[in-house]
């Protein structure tokens, strides 16, 4: 066997031992992961094909995503399946996306490994712009996957994060102006009833494929809100491996034992500058939650200063 017949192999075994290397340093997981799927178009442009080419490629990568988020405990999977930016793009391409889009969610709703791990499918967005074909598939995954609560997989179809928060503001400013509700009121919890029905939790990890690095308008309130750590690669989405989706659990990973870390450091300083004064009690609890996150010289320090003085 040459060496050119050799490279496919040698590959291969190298991910297997750079997975399993990657899979040793992950201690956490997060719970809710949105994706932005990127590099269809360029990943089919690239191969000779055209956008529908790409598109499919791409479903292929969604099942191997949800086998991972399945496999590794994700509880919630967001999916950037199409923006109302995207209505700017040619009728026919739509079109066959719209075909694809309407396939997929039917597949998926039949598909006995969706049932047997319990996921649940929900379309976010505003599904009236979308074709009859799509309302129709998407209804028929609603009902098919009602009740799982095991995995939740939500599409974003004619979503836009902008466009959902504008919406929720009109809608609170109608009821202040019309007197059903107190503007002193608005709160957090306020905003997120206003909000429709979106993901179950807040974003802790966004994915982008593609080379770009933004978020194109992308849950602004679960994420932003949530602080939700990002990972940004190059391959294009049909490309995506699972070492890939690792390395953002990596991310993930380093965000929150960086928040911590801050969390501890910030209460230890308060525990230490004002002794026994009212605010320390719970600067005190979040020191022994996230004491741990600490270098050992900084987790010393912490010991001693963490029981109030007789």
């Amino acid at each position: 066997m040459g060496i050119r017949q050799m490279r496919p192999r040698l590959r291969r075994l190298a991910d297997a031992a750079y997975e399993r290397l990657l899979r040793a340093e992950l201690s956490e997981t997060p719970s809710h992961v949105a994706v932005i799927q990127d590099g269809n178009r360029r990943y089919a442009d690239k191969q000779g094909g055209d956008a529908a080419d790409g598109h499919r490629a791409g479903a292929q990568t969604t099942e191997q995503l949800l086998d991972w988020c399945d496999e590794l405990g994700v509880r919630e999977v967001t999916l950037y399946a199409f923006s109302t930016e995207n209505f700017e793009r040619p009728a026919e391409e739509r079109e066959r996306l719209f075909d694809l889009i309407a396939e997929k969610l039917r597949e998926f709703a039949n598909a006995d490994r969706i049932h047997d791990a319990g996921v649940r499918i929900r379309a976010i967005g505003d599904r009236d712009r979308l074709p009859e074909r799509v309302r129709a598939a998407i209804d028929y995954a609603e009902r098919r996957t009602d009740g799982y609560d095991q995995l939740f997989l939500n599409i974003a179809l004619a979503y836009g994060g902008r466009a959902e928060l504008l919406g929720a503001a009109r809608d609170i400013a109608r009821e202040v102006a019309a007197a059903e509700r107190d503007p002193t009121e608005v709160d957090v919890e306020a905003v997120e009833a206003a909000l429709p029905e979106g993901p179950t939790r807040d974003v802790d990890l966004i994915v982008r494929t593609g080379g770009d690095e933004r978020t194109s308008n992308f849950l602004p309130w679960q994420a932003n809100g949530n602080e939700a750590a990002v990972y940004f690669c190059t391959p294009y989405w049909p490309e995506f491996r699972k070492i890939d989706f690792l390395r953002g659990i990596r991310t993930y990973q380093h965000r929150e034992q960086s928040w911590r870390r801050t969390r501890a450091r910030r209460a230890l300083a308060l525990v230490s500058a004002l002794g026994s004064d009212a605010d320390v009690p719970r600067a005190r609890t979040v020191l022994r939650r996230f004491r741990d996150a600490l270098p050992s010289g900084e987790r010393e320090t912490a010991e001693e200063v963490e029981q109030p003085a007789d």
